[in-house]
Protein backbone atom coordinates (compact mmCIF):
# COMPACT_ATOMS: atom_id res chain seq x y z
CA UNK A 1 0.00 0.00 0.00
CA UNK A 2 0.99 3.47 -0.95
CA UNK A 3 0.96 6.05 1.94
CA UNK A 4 0.35 9.65 0.92
CA UNK A 5 0.15 13.17 2.97
CA UNK A 6 -3.68 11.71 3.59
CA UNK A 7 -2.54 9.65 5.87
CA UNK A 8 0.74 10.93 7.34
CA UNK A 9 0.55 14.77 7.74
CA UNK A 10 0.21 16.19 11.38
CA UNK A 11 -2.58 18.32 11.96
CA UNK A 12 -2.81 20.19 14.85
CA UNK A 13 -6.42 20.89 15.15
CA UNK A 14 -8.98 19.10 17.67
CA UNK A 15 -11.85 19.86 19.48
CA UNK A 16 -13.31 19.11 23.00
CA UNK A 17 -14.86 15.69 21.60
CA UNK A 18 -11.44 14.40 20.31
CA UNK A 19 -11.12 11.07 22.51
CA UNK A 20 -14.74 10.57 23.60
CA UNK A 21 -17.72 8.43 21.60
CA UNK A 22 -21.70 8.58 21.61
CA UNK A 23 -23.80 4.99 21.23
CA UNK A 24 -25.98 6.80 18.90
CA UNK A 25 -28.19 3.31 19.32
CA UNK A 26 -27.09 -0.39 20.50
CA UNK A 27 -25.22 -1.20 17.29
CA UNK A 28 -24.08 2.31 16.39
CA UNK A 29 -21.19 3.97 17.90
CA UNK A 30 -19.53 7.32 17.01
CA UNK A 31 -16.11 8.00 17.77
CA UNK A 32 -14.45 11.32 17.62
CA UNK A 33 -10.32 11.74 16.70
CA UNK A 34 -9.58 15.60 16.84
CA UNK A 35 -12.35 17.43 14.62
CA UNK A 36 -13.45 14.15 12.74
CA UNK A 37 -16.28 10.84 13.05
CA UNK A 38 -15.61 7.68 12.81
CA UNK A 39 -18.32 4.77 13.27
CA UNK A 40 -18.25 1.55 14.81
CA UNK A 41 -21.07 -0.28 13.82
CA UNK A 42 -22.18 -3.98 15.81
CA UNK A 43 -23.47 -4.58 18.92
CA UNK A 44 -21.05 -5.22 21.66
CA UNK A 45 -23.36 -7.24 23.94
CA UNK A 46 -24.07 -9.93 20.80
CA UNK A 47 -20.60 -10.34 18.93
CA UNK A 48 -17.23 -9.03 19.11
CA UNK A 49 -17.72 -8.60 14.71
CA UNK A 50 -17.83 -5.34 13.58
CA UNK A 51 -17.36 -2.86 10.79
CA UNK A 52 -15.66 0.70 10.62
CA UNK A 53 -17.47 3.27 8.66
CA UNK A 54 -14.22 5.40 7.63
CA UNK A 55 -11.07 6.28 8.93
CA UNK A 56 -10.68 9.82 10.35
CA UNK A 57 -7.41 11.85 10.91
CA UNK A 58 -4.14 10.96 9.87
CA UNK A 59 -2.42 9.15 12.98
CA UNK A 60 -5.62 8.36 14.54
CA UNK A 61 -4.98 4.27 13.57
CA UNK A 62 -3.79 3.47 17.40
CA UNK A 63 -7.10 5.57 19.13
CA UNK A 64 -9.39 3.91 16.77
CA UNK A 65 -8.45 0.76 17.26
CA UNK A 66 -8.21 1.32 20.94
CA UNK A 67 -11.55 2.43 21.13
CA UNK A 68 -12.87 -0.54 19.60
CA UNK A 69 -11.33 -2.78 22.11
CA UNK A 70 -13.16 -0.94 24.73
CA UNK A 71 -16.06 -1.22 23.06
CA UNK A 72 -15.82 -4.49 21.61
CA UNK A 73 -12.94 -6.24 23.67
CA UNK A 74 -9.44 -7.41 23.03
CA UNK A 75 -10.49 -9.97 20.92
CA UNK A 76 -12.66 -7.94 18.75
CA UNK A 77 -12.80 -8.57 14.94
CA UNK A 78 -12.92 -5.45 12.11
CA UNK A 79 -15.01 -7.51 9.07
CA UNK A 80 -14.79 -4.87 6.61
CA UNK A 81 -14.09 -1.24 6.29
CA UNK A 82 -16.52 1.30 4.29
CA UNK A 83 -15.83 4.68 3.50
CA UNK A 84 -18.66 7.30 2.61
CA UNK A 85 -15.73 9.19 0.03
CA UNK A 86 -11.87 9.59 0.38
CA UNK A 87 -10.97 12.95 1.77
CA UNK A 88 -7.75 12.67 4.17
CA UNK A 89 -10.01 13.62 6.97
CA UNK A 90 -11.71 9.98 6.58
CA UNK A 91 -8.91 7.70 5.16
CA UNK A 92 -5.97 9.41 7.62
CA UNK A 93 -5.81 5.79 9.88
CA UNK A 94 -6.48 3.46 7.22
CA UNK A 95 -3.05 2.23 5.64
CA UNK A 96 -2.61 1.67 9.37
CA UNK A 97 -5.58 -0.09 10.29
CA UNK A 98 -5.07 -2.32 7.53
CA UNK A 99 -1.44 -3.10 8.07
CA UNK A 100 -2.93 -5.34 11.32
CA UNK A 101 -6.45 -6.47 9.87
CA UNK A 102 -6.30 -7.46 6.52
CA UNK A 103 -9.95 -6.89 5.32
CA UNK A 104 -12.33 -5.65 2.34
CA UNK A 105 -12.70 -1.75 2.19
CA UNK A 106 -15.74 -0.71 0.21
CA UNK A 107 -16.37 2.78 -1.74
CA UNK A 108 -18.14 3.81 -4.71
CA UNK A 109 -16.38 3.53 -7.99
CA UNK A 110 -16.40 7.21 -8.28
CA UNK A 111 -13.46 7.35 -5.57
CA UNK A 112 -11.34 4.23 -7.22
CA UNK A 113 -8.99 6.87 -8.85
CA UNK A 114 -8.16 8.54 -5.33
CA UNK A 115 -8.12 5.38 -3.31
CA UNK A 116 -5.78 3.77 -6.52
CA UNK A 117 -3.05 6.47 -6.31
CA UNK A 118 -4.16 7.51 -9.73
CA UNK A 119 -5.57 11.09 -9.37
CA UNK A 120 -4.99 13.59 -6.25
CA UNK A 121 -8.38 15.06 -5.23
CA UNK A 122 -8.66 18.81 -6.23
CA UNK A 123 -6.93 21.26 -4.16
CA UNK A 124 -8.61 23.06 -1.61
CA UNK A 125 -10.40 26.68 -1.98
CA UNK A 126 -8.43 28.10 1.00
CA UNK A 127 -10.17 31.44 -0.84
CA UNK A 128 -13.58 30.45 -0.46
CA UNK A 129 -16.15 32.64 1.69
CA UNK A 130 -16.06 30.91 5.20
CA UNK A 131 -13.88 31.38 8.70
CA UNK A 132 -10.64 30.44 10.22
CA UNK A 133 -10.37 26.69 8.90
CA UNK A 134 -11.65 27.50 5.55
CA UNK A 135 -8.31 29.84 5.13
CA UNK A 136 -6.20 27.25 6.76
CA UNK A 137 -7.45 24.78 4.34
CA UNK A 138 -4.40 24.99 2.22
CA UNK A 139 -2.56 22.72 4.23
CA UNK A 140 -5.06 19.70 4.11
CA UNK A 141 -3.53 16.90 2.20
CA UNK A 142 -4.94 15.79 -1.24
CA UNK A 143 -2.65 12.87 -2.63
CA UNK A 144 -4.32 9.85 -3.13
CA UNK A 145 -3.42 6.84 -1.58
CA UNK A 146 -3.16 3.13 -2.94
CA UNK A 147 -5.31 0.64 -1.24
CA UNK A 148 -5.43 -1.12 -4.21
CA UNK A 149 -5.45 -5.09 -2.75
CA UNK A 150 -8.20 -4.17 -0.25
CA UNK A 151 -10.56 -2.07 -2.66
CA UNK A 152 -14.45 -3.02 -3.21
CA UNK A 153 -16.90 -1.74 -5.26
CA UNK A 154 -20.16 -1.34 -3.25
CA UNK A 155 -22.80 -3.65 -3.91
CA UNK A 156 -25.17 -2.65 -6.90
CA UNK A 157 -27.96 -3.46 -4.90
CA UNK A 158 -27.34 -0.99 -2.82
CA UNK A 159 -26.88 -3.36 0.41
CA UNK A 160 -23.95 -2.80 2.81
CA UNK A 161 -21.30 -5.58 3.33
CA UNK A 162 -21.69 -6.87 6.72
CA UNK A 163 -24.30 -4.02 7.70
CA UNK A 164 -27.82 -5.58 7.68
CA UNK A 165 -30.60 -3.69 6.85
CA UNK A 166 -28.46 -0.99 5.92
CA UNK A 167 -28.76 0.57 2.49
CA UNK A 168 -25.79 3.14 0.91
CA UNK A 169 -27.18 6.44 -1.31
CA UNK A 170 -25.19 8.37 -3.85
CA UNK A 171 -25.14 11.62 -2.44
CA UNK A 172 -22.32 13.07 -4.50
CA UNK A 173 -21.35 16.99 -4.45
CA UNK A 174 -18.66 17.13 -1.81
CA UNK A 175 -16.49 14.62 -3.73
CA UNK A 176 -17.66 12.47 -7.09
CA UNK A 177 -18.44 9.02 -5.15
CA UNK A 178 -19.59 10.44 -2.24
CA UNK A 179 -21.98 8.14 -0.17
CA UNK A 180 -24.37 8.11 2.85
CA UNK A 181 -25.77 5.26 5.04
CA UNK A 182 -29.15 4.86 6.00
CA UNK A 183 -31.13 1.88 7.71
CA UNK A 184 -35.01 1.84 7.47
CA UNK A 185 -35.18 0.42 11.33
CA UNK A 186 -34.85 3.36 13.95
CA UNK A 187 -34.00 5.86 10.85
CA UNK A 188 -30.30 6.25 11.06
CA UNK A 189 -28.20 8.32 8.50
CA UNK A 190 -24.39 8.09 8.50
CA UNK A 191 -24.41 10.83 6.16
CA UNK A 192 -20.09 11.84 5.94
CA UNK A 193 -19.47 14.96 4.75
CA UNK A 194 -22.56 15.52 2.47
CA UNK A 195 -24.01 17.90 5.18
CA UNK A 196 -22.56 18.40 8.52
CA UNK A 197 -23.69 19.19 12.29
CA UNK A 198 -21.08 21.83 13.12
CA UNK A 199 -19.78 24.94 11.16
CA UNK A 200 -17.05 23.48 9.89
CA UNK A 201 -15.47 26.57 8.73
CA UNK A 202 -15.53 27.89 11.55
CA UNK A 203 -12.58 27.12 14.00
CA UNK A 204 -14.06 28.02 17.32
CA UNK A 205 -17.29 26.64 16.58
CA UNK A 206 -14.79 23.41 15.39
CA UNK A 207 -13.25 23.46 18.71
CA UNK A 208 -16.30 23.64 20.77
CA UNK A 209 -18.50 21.56 18.57
CA UNK A 210 -21.49 24.18 18.35
CA UNK A 211 -24.63 21.84 17.07
CA UNK A 212 -26.44 22.89 14.53
CA UNK A 213 -27.06 21.77 10.48
CA UNK A 214 -24.89 22.90 7.72
CA UNK A 215 -23.98 22.38 4.78
CA UNK A 216 -21.24 20.04 3.56
CA UNK A 217 -17.10 22.21 4.30
CA UNK A 218 -16.95 24.33 1.86
CA UNK A 219 -13.61 24.33 1.29
CA UNK A 220 -13.29 20.78 0.00
CA UNK A 221 -16.80 20.88 -1.70
CA UNK A 222 -16.44 21.08 -5.34
CA UNK A 223 -19.94 20.41 -7.19
CA UNK A 224 -22.79 22.52 -5.28
CA UNK A 225 -25.53 21.72 -7.74
CA UNK A 226 -24.85 18.05 -6.60
CA UNK A 227 -23.87 19.10 -2.93
CA UNK A 228 -27.77 20.63 -2.91
CA UNK A 229 -29.72 17.54 -4.74
CA UNK A 230 -27.50 15.39 -2.19
CA UNK A 231 -29.04 17.52 0.72
CA UNK A 232 -32.67 16.81 -0.52
CA UNK A 233 -32.23 13.20 -1.46
CA UNK A 234 -31.11 12.91 2.81
CA UNK A 235 -34.04 15.04 4.22
CA UNK A 236 -36.57 13.08 1.92
CA UNK A 237 -35.40 10.26 4.17
CA UNK A 238 -36.81 11.63 7.31
CA UNK A 239 -34.06 10.50 9.42
CA UNK A 240 -34.84 10.25 13.43
CA UNK A 241 -31.03 10.34 13.86
CA UNK A 242 -28.17 11.21 12.08
CA UNK A 243 -24.36 11.56 12.03
CA UNK A 244 -21.92 13.28 9.86
CA UNK A 245 -18.60 13.44 9.55
CA UNK A 246 -17.71 16.10 11.94
CA UNK A 247 -20.06 17.46 14.75
CA UNK A 248 -22.27 15.76 16.75
CA UNK A 249 -25.37 13.28 16.47
CA UNK A 250 -28.59 15.14 15.99
CA UNK A 251 -32.08 13.61 16.63
CA UNK A 252 -35.63 14.50 16.37
CA UNK A 253 -37.27 17.88 15.62
CA UNK A 254 -33.72 19.62 15.89
CA UNK A 255 -32.74 17.33 13.33
CA UNK A 256 -35.83 17.49 11.59
CA UNK A 257 -36.09 21.02 11.31
CA UNK A 258 -32.19 22.25 10.45
CA UNK A 259 -32.26 19.25 7.38
CA UNK A 260 -35.90 20.89 5.95
CA UNK A 261 -34.09 24.24 6.55
CA UNK A 262 -30.99 22.88 4.70
CA UNK A 263 -32.86 21.77 1.72
CA UNK A 264 -35.21 24.66 1.19
CA UNK A 265 -32.60 27.67 1.80
CA UNK A 266 -29.07 25.88 0.52
CA UNK A 267 -28.50 28.48 -1.72
CA UNK A 268 -28.16 31.37 0.74
CA UNK A 269 -27.04 29.29 3.58
CA UNK A 270 -24.52 26.37 2.16
CA UNK A 271 -23.25 27.92 -1.04
CA UNK A 272 -20.43 30.39 0.01
CA UNK A 273 -21.29 33.72 -2.00
CA UNK A 274 -17.30 33.58 -3.71
CA UNK A 275 -15.49 30.79 -4.09
CA UNK A 276 -13.28 28.97 -7.14
CA UNK A 277 -15.90 25.62 -7.30
CA UNK A 278 -19.09 27.95 -6.54
CA UNK A 279 -19.75 28.48 -9.96
CA UNK A 280 -18.40 25.99 -11.40
CA UNK A 281 -21.15 23.38 -11.83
Amino acid sequence: MERSSATESILPMTSIRSGSGIEMTPDVYCYTVQIANVFFIGNPEVSNEWVLVDAGMPHSAKKILKAAENRFGPDHQLKAIILTHGHFDHVGGLIDILEQYKVPVYAHPLEYSYLKGITDYPQPDSSVEGGMVAKMSKMFPVKAIDITAHLHELPSDGSVPGMSGWQWIHTPGHSEGHVSLFREQGRVLIAGDAFVTVKQDSLYKVIRQKKEVHGPPVYLTTNWRAAWESVCKLADLQPSIAATGHGKPMKGAALAKGLVSLAENFQKTAVPAYGKYVHTK
